[in-house]
């Protein structure tokens, strides 16, 4: 079920009307919303449910069996039997096709092909993300960072909880099942806020990320030896604003709709492409999926607490288990393995640079402290334009791998570029102007949105409902025929 359709409006509808006469009864609204969660999941294929049931009923057991132990060496050896199912399933529904394939090539390079077990096994939707919420919390859970669940009917409901079940973003315990153990409410401010973010998602979605993807990005990708260099960079830019556009938009719905049933979510984007390094970036982007590899992957690795080599290793290990997570492709594994490089490379020449230049040196006092300061000022500024410009462009380059349908494919992208005897064929103004206006759209106030909402807060309740219905069928109107799904269903 998608939710710029008509099936999600009539299905949330119903659901956002049950729920909130069930508001006293906080069990029979779990219930309810438990129900309408496996029923929108089902909505693709109804076998997956069971895939979702069971992996709730793992972390529920577990988590009860690590939340009761004392003996420290025998939680942990409960966590990682724990973590390794929730991983194994992941891997068979995810890699095993891929890592089969690639043995088979590999056999057959050294003329030892043979017959291997190959099997038609469908992806289920979000399996990536509600197997990562799941591991979250076992790990919270053996930390002590949150109590054990006593409730299965609470876990069944964090781990499916429709809203950002298939896409995220990914939600910690420690901010979700408090949540559920208090009265939920609503007031105009939570509403106000929730409108905005599900007109701005449902255009963002349906206007900018189709129409670019319809238009643009689909055809040069298809085939970019049939394009020169300027489609060919028009299409890696036009891909990059409809990732955003098609990703934050998910991001921006679900958290809109958790907040109509009286839920908060953290916020996932913070305008990723104003960013003056791939640090920040990673900072900005996917901030549930940063956020996760950082606490459970970078700092149990070590972080930077250790040599520089170690620390660099870290980084590279991070982002390249990210890139594996995202996709069973040598594509996905090359874009992990370039941002984990790349992330080495700006920490070793952001150091060397502060050396070079002396940060951190004081003037004293006089005409001299004030123009060094005016100097610095004029300084920084340009290599915040600079660091901006460039990171930007080491994105896309990456993101030419991560859209690219083989390696191959994206190689011949990249040779692409450089041929310019072409005329461009899809420079249009409409596309030139779509992908320069949602740029411009990146270095917005970080809490444009929060204002917008506020704006709204001073209506009534029947007007506001009039605005969202109204911004609706006026996004219908100027969105292209047919609906996609979103990008992110795959991982």
């Amino acid at each position: 079920m998608l939710f710029p359709t008509l099936d999600f409006a009539l299905f949330f509808v119903i659901v956002f009307l049950i729920a909130w006469e069930l508001r006293r009864d906080l069990q029979a609204r779990k219930l309810v919303l438990v129900f309408a969660s496996y029923f929108f999941y089902g909505y693709w294929d109804i076998r997956f449910t069971l895939l979702l049931a069971g992996s709730s009923l793992l972390n529920y057991a577990a988590g009860r069996i690590i939340g009761g132990l004392n003996d420290g060496a025998l939680r942990k050896w409960v966590l990682g039997i724990a973590v390794a199912l929730n991983l194994g399933v992941l891997a068979f529904f995810k890699y095993y096709g891929f890592f089969l394939a690639s043995l088979a090539d590999l056999l057959a390079s050294v003329n030892l092909e043979r017959d291997l077990p190959f099997l038609e096994i469908i992806l289920p939707v979000g399996i990536s993300f509600f197997t990562f919420q799941g591991i979250s919390y076992l790990v919270d859970v053996y930390r002590r960072h949150v109590d054990a669940s006593r409730s299965v009917l609470d876990i069944f409901l964090y781990i499916s909880f429709f809203p950002q079940l298939v896409a995220g973003p990914i939600v910690r315990a420690a901010h979700f099942l408090p949540q559920l153990e208090r009265t939920p409410h609503v007031n105009r401010r939570m509403a106000g806020l929730a409108v905005v973010l599900i007109l701005v998602g449902l255009f963002k979605k349906m206007v900018i990320a189709n129409y670019l993807a319809t238009e643009l990005v689909d055809h040069v990708f298809f085939d970019p030896t049939a394009y020169g260099g300027g489609d060919l960079l028009l299409g890696v830019y036009g891909y990059a604003v409809q990732i955003y556009c098609d990703f934050s938009a998910y991001s921006d719905i679900a958290i809109g709709v958790a907040a109509l049933l009286g839920y908060r979510f953290p916020r996932n984007f913070d305008h990723p492409y104003r960013s003056a390094s791939l640090q920040e970036f990673w900072r900005r982007w996917h901030i549930s999926l940063s956020t996760w590899l950082r606490d459970y992957l970078y700092i149990p690795l070590g972080g930077s607490r250790g040599s520089t080599f170690q620390t660099y290793r870290n980084l590279f290990l991070t982002m390249f288990l990210g890139g594996i997570w995202h996709g069973a492709a040598w594509t996905f594994v090359f874009w992990g393995a370039f941002h984990g490089a790349m992330l080495g490379v700006e920490r070793a020449v952001t150091r060397r640079w502060d050396e070079l230049t002396g940060n951190g040196h004081h003037y004293g006092g006089g005409l001299m402290a004030a123009l060094m300061g005016v100097g610095r000022r004029i300084q920084g500024t340009f290599a915040t334009l600079l660091g901006i410009v460039l990171t930007f462009h080491l994105v896309c380059f990456a993101w030419i791998f991560f859209r690219a349908s083989s390696f191959s494919g994206a190689w011949n992208y990249v040779a692409g570029l450089a041929d310019w005897s072409q005329p461009a064929q899809f420079a249009s103004p409409f596309i030139v102007g779509l992908i320069a206006f949602s740029l411009a759209g990146q270095f917005l106030p970080s809490g444009w949105a929060i204002g917008a909402g506020r704006v709204l807060q001073r209506v009534s309740w029947p007007v506001l409902g009039l605005t969202l219905g109204f911004g609706i069928l006026l996004i219908e109107a100027m969105a292209p025929e047919g609906v996609a799904p979103f990008i992110y269903f795959q991982f």
